[in-house]
């Protein structure tokens, strides 16, 4: 690391803790402390989802899983876009009149309490484990050419984080993911000149390379769900990505800060366009780096053991003095940001959905001060479950991928059968979630040849990127039979169900008329 590197990114830290600073004066409810007031640009409200989604998982796994292989993983980001441009018209202005501030007091409308802290709970697990999976990615990738500790990485990072997501609320995450966007963009458009007009590697002469070894396919079309073929991955695209905006808290604040509806739907609109390109680009990357790696003539290092390693090494070897700690702070920003938003949304639900609940007198003040407390609590918890993953062995990738299709809850399912079955009750609603996660312990025990619990011809055959996928469907059929079976008390509100959303805007509109 160059003395101009490190000063890149010590400056890019002020950045970050100077925007805390300038809107923590404003935090005063806990409105304006979870989602900044419903004041936020949709442009803005874009870039911070596009921050939120884009971790350090893109940056350094994306472009080693294409390195090592071909660009499979990129499926599931495909589903993405299927996924909002489906579903974003009607979920993101229901959401803004439906709830308040949680995403789970859609749960307790429809289905009570208990459903809506199981949901809270399924989240705040799932987002745990993804912290964690992101703070190791960091760490593993970026100590070794630094010269800096894992630990220094994680509780460093961590702390600023925590610091500024303090003092500004979401509104301080929401422009930290801003000024993450556009050096975001500016690092990927950096790193393509770089490789493409590098004296050592023509670009033609790559690009007929990595035709030739199939190194920008999509993965095998058969429809073998034991591997992860192009259709595995979509199935498990769909289902994440479904539960991502329709149950996901740190998707959902977004809808709900923006200042109306329309400026939510082009906001999240902006935000979904912009992820796919950049996905495609750090998988580019990733090819390119084999191409280059093989034609200049370069050897790597006995240190680099992963593909996860190398664009780092590149940023660190390659790129010109500054211009490696222009990427670096981007990296760090990543990471940053995404435990930013979970911090804000886990402080969030702990109010809404549990705090709330058991203390429902209490002052918007307490409420407020226990929100901060708690991220404070979630910020430290994360950074110790960062430091006990960071010795996890295996493709960073695939195991951040494993990990969040077996913990996600099932929470896809539990939407789809809250929003379109007006039947389903309380009952149905705990069958299903029962359903699942007897399932979900199965699979995930006996999954690749039972390692934690061998059945032997009762394993769990297939991948594990399947497991949410059928968890989520056993959850909506066994809901939906239940509520055949015993359907929910008529007094429920059928306009808490994408019908009855649809009949009430249909006679809204007749009524402007």
């Amino acid at each position: 690391m160059h003395l101009a590197d490190t000063l890149v990114i010590a400056a890019y830290m002020i950045v970050l803790v100077g925007i805390g600073i300038r809107v923590a004066g404003r935090q005063r409810t806990t409105d304006a402390y979870f989602v900044a007031g419903r004041s936020v640009p949709g442009w803005a409200a874009g870039l911070s989802l596009l921050a939120t989604i884009i971790t350090s998982v893109t940056f350094i796994a994306y472009p080693g899983a294409a390195y090592a292989g071909d660009w499979n993983l990129l499926v599931p980001g495909i589903l993405f876009v299927v996924v909002i441009l489906s579903i974003g018209p009607v979920v993101v202005p229901f959401f803004r009149h439906v709830v308040s501030m949680s995403v789970y007091e859609y749960f307790g409308k429809r289905f009570g309490p208990t459903v809506r802290m199981y949901s809270s709970f399924a989240f705040a697990t799932g987002h745990f484990a993804k912290m964690g999976f992101v703070f190791y990615l960091l760490a593993l990738a970026v100590a070794g050419f630094t010269g800096w500790s894992i630990t220094f990485l994680i509780v460093g990072l961590g702390v600023i984080t925590i610091f500024y997501t303090f003092i500004g609320g979401l509104r301080a995450v929401i422009w930290t993911d801003v000024v993450q966007g556009f050096l975001l963009w500016t690092g990927i458009v950096i790193t393509l000149v770089l490789l493409l007009v590098s004296p050592r590697a023509r670009p033609g002469q790559m690009f007929h390379l990595l035709a030739a070894h199939h190194k920008l396919s999509l993965g095998s079309m058969s429809f073998d769900l034991t591997r992860p073929t192009f259709w595995t991955l979509a199935l498990y695209g769909l289902f994440f990505y479904l539960q991502k905006y329709t149950a996901d808290q740190t998707v959902v604040q977004r809808y709900l800060a923006a200042r109306s509806d329309r400026s939510a739907l082009r906001g999240i609109a902006m935000g979904a366009s912009l992820c796919l390109p950049v996905w495609t680009a750090f998988m580019l990357i990733g090819s390119l780096l084999w191409a280059f790696y093989r034609l200049s003539g370069q050897s790597l290092p006995a240190s680099i053991t992963r593909p996860d390693q190398i664009f780092p090494y590149y940023m660190v070897t390659q790129m010109p003095t500054g211009v490696a700690g222009l990427f670096l702070a981007a990296l760090f920003g990543a990471a940053m940001s995404m435990l930013a938003s979970d911090l804000n949304c886990l402080g969030l639900i702990l109010v809404e959905d549990f705090y709330s609940h058991f203390f429902p007198r209490h002052t918007d003040a307490q409420r407020l001060r226990f929100g901060k407390v708690s991220v404070v609590l979630c910020g430290f918890l994360a950074i110790a479950v960062a430091l006990r993953l960071s010795s996890t062995h295996g493709s960073a990738l695939a195991l951040y991928y494993a990990a969040t299709a077996i913990v996600a809850g099932g929470l896809a399912g539990l939407f789809l059968l809250a929003f379109l079955s007006p039947r389903a009750g309380r009952s149905a609603a705990i069958a299903g979630i029962t359903a699942n996660l007897l399932f979900t312990a199965y699979a995930t025990l006996t999954f690749d040849g039972g390692k934690m619990l061998n059945l032997h011809r009762f394993n769990y055959p297939w991948s594990d990127y399947t497991i949410g996928v059928f968890g989520n469907l056993l959850l909506l059929a066994v809901g939906l039979l239940c509520s055949a079976i015993y359907p929910a008390a008529q007094n429920l509100s059928s306009t808490h169900t994408l019908w009855g959303w649809l009949a009430e805007r249909k006679r809204a509109s007749l009524q402007s008329v």
